[in-house]
């Protein structure tokens, strides 16, 4: 059946075309006085960024110009397809700043990590819904161990940030799902805690789990002015752009951390400081705003569902959207650990852009297919 107009969620696309402009607009800002003179054109990565919007965008409609269960009968395909692509990158990967997390595709360079995520929503999904229950722990177990091949692989690049979010992803849907709470609420205290008793060994060095990298960036995350002009810079620059910022701000190509290259990474991981410090808490808070709705909506299209697939895929894509925002923000205000996510639609890099605009189709997927057809008459799902 064709679809008809009015079957496209206008809010969602219109939210998301926010984001991306925004991000185009506020990247020009952040990088105009950072690229290096072999680039020598002050617009080199918007330029960049813009391709691959062009491109996300045929990636959102083609996710959407199609049934969504039938990405659920091929969802094994799926899965191992994502493990695959995540084992090859350990063996053929290209290692930057001391992760082997990409590919390269001629001139272009994947993330198998960030497309993942899409995958693990999809297969994740179809799995929650083969579930017959969630209400005891060992009904937990399959469950888990369906994420936890992928994380153990994302963890060996090692790409902590990325294995956060599909832990986000899974609680998130498992919750979603009708997971009991008291057994979420038991598996994340026990969680925090073989963390914890991990991070604090490798500190002692008694057990060589973590990188050094890894641990220099929990020793920040509890005193970044520990290690002031060493690993504690990013964090103690990011707090101070932001907080320098005020409460209108210093205005576009105006914020001395960014503009005066005080602040690494100004254009990918920590490009909400420069929100922070040029457009100030105002424009901070609207940039959230259009955030929360974003998930809002998502979340009226996940109740909207006309099936468990398609109520698990806007599950899915919203836990991985918020984790990445939380993760994110929390990192630029020195309320978590650095550990390189970027920021949803505004932060440059091709593969994270292309796996949230193909989250954005999914989610367009399930509003356009979410009336049930009963008796031959077409009612909405509730």
């Amino acid at each position: 059946m064709r679809r008809r107009s009015y079957d496209i969620d206008y809010l969602l696309v219109f939210l998301v075309g926010i984001l991306l402009i925004f991000g185009l607009v506020i990247l020009c800002s952040a990088s105009f006085a950072g690229v290096s003179a072999a680039q020598s054109d002050p617009y080199y990565y918007v330029k960049k960024q813009l391709v691959w919007v062009v491109v996300g965008i045929a990636v959102m409609i083609g996710m959407c110009s199609f049934d969504y269960n039938v990405l659920g009968r091929y969802h094994k395909a799926v899965y191992w397809a994502t493990v695959v692509s995540l084992a090859v990158v350990l063996v053929v990967g290209k290692s930057i700043s001391g992760g082997q997390r990409w590919v390269m595709l001629g001139p272009a360079s994947l993330q198998p990590a960030e497309l993942g995520k899409i995958g693990i929503v999809i297969s994740l999904a179809k799995h929650l819904e083969q579930k017959e229950a969630l209400t005891e722990p060992r009904d937990l177990i399959s469950v888990f161990l369906h994420v936890g091949i992928p994380m153990l692989l994302i963890l060996r690049q090692p790409d902590f940030g990325t294995a956060m979010v599909f832990v986000g992803v899974l609680m998130g849907m498992l919750f979603m799902a009708g997971a009991v709470r008291k057994h979420l609420v038991w598996i994340s205290i026990s969680g925090v805690a073989v963390f914890s008793l991990v991070a604090w060994l490798s500190v002692l060095g008694l057990v060589p789990i973590l990188a050094p990298h890894q641990i220099n960036r929990i020793l920040v995350f509890l005193d970044p002015y520990a290690d002031r002009t060493g690993a504690g810079w990013n964090v103690i620059q990011s707090m101070i752009a932001i907080g320098s910022g005020g409460f209108f701000g210093k205005g576009l190509l105006k914020g001395t951390q960014a503009q005066l290259q005080f602040l690494p990474a100004h254009h990918t991981d920590f490009i909400f400081s420069v929100v922070g410090e040029e457009l100030g808490f105002l424009g901070s808070f609207g940039l959230l705003a259009v955030y929360l709705t974003l998930l809002w909506r998502g979340l009226k299209i996940m109740v909207s569902a006309k099936d468990d697939f398609g109520a698990n895929l806007a599950a899915g894509v919203v836990s991985m959207l918020l984790s990445h925002l939380v993760i994110n923000v929390g990192m630029t205000l020195g309320m978590m650990p650095v550990t390189g996510i970027p920021l949803p639609f505004i932060s440059y890099g091709g593969s994270s852009l292309l796996a949230n605009m193909a989250g954005i189709g999914l989610l367009l997927n399930v509003y356009m297919r979410r009336r049930k057809i009963m008796f031959g008459k077409s009612t909405l799902g509730q």
